[in-house]
């Protein structure tokens, strides 16, 4: 896990998988996304898992997004720029 490079970041961005839920959820509430399958978020929590550029095991520093919520929405896609993961 990398833990420096992310402008703006600090530690205070680890979260529980608590504060995680309820960030996805008021995020549907307002912006109500086709969402993909439990595998397919396995798949791609997995990938964001064993990338190099996640930090804090919650941020992806190419976006600045938290993995947890960009996976679980269909019409998201890994943000790397050179060959997106997902």
């Amino acid at each position: 896990m990398r833990e420096s490079g992310c402008k703006g970041c600090s530690a205070s961005v680890r979260l529980k998988q608590s504060e995680v839920d309820r960030i996805l959820a008021d995020y549907l509430r307002e912006n109500p996304a086709p969402l993909v399958s439990d595998v397919t978020y396995a798949d791609r929590l997995r990938v964001c898992r064993d990338c190099s550029q996640l930090q804090y095991g919650t941020t992806c520093s190419h976006c600045g997004c938290l993995v947890q919520v960009m996976a679980k929405l269909r019409d998201k896609h890994c943000p790397a720029p050179q060959a997106p993961a997902w």
